[in-house]
């Protein structure tokens, strides 16, 4: 069975949020961390894993996705506190 990750990164001082999916979290994490893709998440430093769930289903994956983006940026933050209400760095817990 396949997983797939919905994740939500952000910056430092959490000013913009990245939502993207993933079927290797750890292989993409690494990439976004040392800046090895020309994406928006180089430019602006995006590098900080707030929150991810799982999918078995890509469709699902992408689906889920396509939801947050729509999402308010406020309903987005919901989000990320329900589940990291210390908003912190997600990626150092999965090493």
């Amino acid at each position: 069975m396949n997983t797939y990750y919905v994740y939500i990164l952000t910056t430092k001082l959490n000013k913009l949020l990245y939502i993207w999916v993933t079927n290797n979290l750890s292989r993409r994490l690494y990439e976004h961390k040392n800046k090895l893709v020309d994406w928006f998440t180089k430019k602006y430093n995006i590098n900080k894993l707030v929150y991810y769930e799982e999918c078995s289903d890509i469709k699902d994956a992408i689906v889920r996705e396509k939801q947050l983006k729509w999402w308010t940026r406020i309903k987005k933050n919901m989000l990320i506190l329900e589940n990291n209400s210390l908003i912190k760095d997600l990626s150092e817990e999965r090493k």
